[in-house]
């Protein structure tokens, strides 16, 4: 007769699967969710000191420099006599800093 060997055993269960979890969990937080955002608190930031005379560059890759900051848009002269309003999320870049900013350096 052929001997039988019973199959070793699973540890844990449903302890050690909650755990896995959150462990994967964290991870994913700490290197996905943590770093955007700060780079979204950066860009808050950076939106709130912008002020008019500042060259911005915006998502779509237009370049620009403010002339009017209103509540929830500023007004970009991208050209001679050509303004644009524009939503303040859409502003990607800096370019130039105007004002205390510039005084610093």
């Amino acid at each position: 007769m052929i001997a039988q060997t019973a199959a070793p055993a699973s540890g844990g269960g449903f302890p050690t699967q909650l755990l896995v979890m959150g462990l994967m969990f964290g991870g994913l937080y700490f290197l996905l969710i943590a770093p955007q955002r700060k780079k979204q608190k950066e860009h808050e930031k950076l939106l709130s000191t912008l002020q008019s005379g500042d060259e911005v560059i915006t998502s779509a890759g237009i370049y620009g420099v403010i002339t009017n900051v209103k509540d929830d848009r500023f007004v970009v002269r991208i050209a001679d006599n050509t303004k644009i309003e524009i939503g303040k999320g859409f502003i990607q870049a800096v370019t130039k800093k105007t004002g205390a900013e510039e005084k610093k350096s």
